[in-house]
């Protein structure tokens, strides 16, 4: 099968970059968005791409968009206040839909309340298929096959090294952070899925020669690595970005499910972060990417909690990531299908052996150095 692949959000940072990496591969994507100028420019600038004129606030324009056999591409967020749309596109369709979400109230309803949908008309949903979270899949896949059948917990652990004092993060990403502060968090506990508030655990990983410590978030392991191990108790995801800071966000996490009971407070409190994350640039500081190494570890552990594998990958930049999963995933889709329809994970919709393949031409690879 050769599906058209149609990218919605081109004319955005990460949306951008991730036309570019379509076209680096060879693909002709259709641009989506609702500002013709601004799309025909970006199209005359990567060698007279076809556009389409499409809107978030107007449903119907996202789902003239997309027929069966389509691969919808999205990188329009916050995806808790424009997201929704494209999906619903997408199931209507019975097409495949890829998104760069990061935040975990949308994983979790794409997997609980849009995967059933999507299965009954033979959809198939990939949602945070970038940076947020096929590398720690990855990573935890790959722990798992090393670790066997004894395994009951994973721990995912994402860092940073080297990206000095630069802004490393878009307007966007940190307008999606700002649009799930106070939202409750989920974990992987006891065999099923729990609520529990973001930052509730915390633990150090040593990476790229020093402890770092993180605290735990809702992401796409909790949903992905149970499917591939059903004998998992355990999946834990820990986001390592804060550095010191990481002890107070522990400690606060007592009282945030306390404060977003209060929606006056919460509100308010996201209304004035989004007010002052809009003054500043769209882009992140390139050069401070261009310092940047994210890594990825995952650790797997029997019941008595004694590790039995380890898994260490590291690639660039988190933009550069999510670009280059994009284009791939889209891609791959486009010209093989995926294993499934509802919402999948990124292994189980490409295979582990494939996926490693196609990571790497991202540019995420096993460090042998902590092998």
């Amino acid at each position: 099968m050769t599906g058209r692949i149609v990218l919605l959000g081109a004319t955005g940072y990460t949306g951008g970059r991730t036309a570019q990496a379509m076209v680096d591969r060879g693909l002709g994507p259709v641009l989506a968005g609702r500002d013709p100028d601004r799309l025909a420019g970006i199209a005359h600038g990567l060698g007279g791409l076809q556009t389409a004129h499409a809107d978030v606030t107007d449903p119907a324009s996202i789902r003239a968009l997309v027929e069966k056999g389509d691969v919808l591409v999205s990188t329009v967020g916050p995806f808790m206040r424009l997201g929704g749309p494209a999906v619903a596109a997408a199931i209507e369709a019975g097409a495949i839909y890829l998104d760069s979400t990061g935040e975990p109230p949308f994983i979790r309803a794409v997997h609980e309340t849009h995967g059933p949908e999507a299965a009954r008309t033979g959809a198939a949903l990939l949602t945070a298929f970038g940076n947020d979270y096929v590398p720690g899949v990855l990573a935890g896949a790959l722990a798992l096959r090393d670790a066997g059948e004894a395994a009951r917990r994973v721990d995912v652990g994402y860092f940073l090294s080297g990206g000095g004092r630069g802004r490393a993060f878009s307007r966007g990403t940190l307008d999606s952070v700002a649009g799930v502060m106070g939202r409750p968090a989920y974990a992987f506990r006891d065999g099923g899925l729990r609520e529990e508030p973001a930052a509730s655990r915390m633990r150090t990983f040593h990476v790229a020669g020093r402890p770092r410590p993180g605290v735990t978030i809702g992401a796409s392991e909790q949903f992905a690595l149970p499917r591939l191990a059903p004998g998992l108790r355990t999946v834990d995801v820990y986001l390592g970005w804060f550095g010191g800071a990481s002890g107070m966000l522990h400690a606060s996490s007592r009282v945030t499910p306390v404060l977003g009971r209060v929606p006056l407070l919460t509100g308010g409190a996201t209304t004035l972060l989004q007010k002052a994350i809009s003054r500043i640039p769209a882009a992140p500081d390139a050069a401070t990417l261009e310092r940047t190494t994210s890594h990825f570890v995952a650790e797997a552990f029997d019941g008595t909690g004694t590790l039995l594998a380890r898994t260490h990958l590291t690639s660039p930049d988190g933009y550069a990531i999510t670009a280059g999963l994009l284009a791939w995933g889209a891609g791959h889709a486009a010209e093989h299908g995926v294993d499934g329809v509802g919402a999948l994970d990124a292994v189980g919709a490409f295979g582990l052996d494939t996926l490693v393949a196609g990571a790497a031409e991202a540019g995420i690879v096993a460090d042998r150095s902590s092998q």
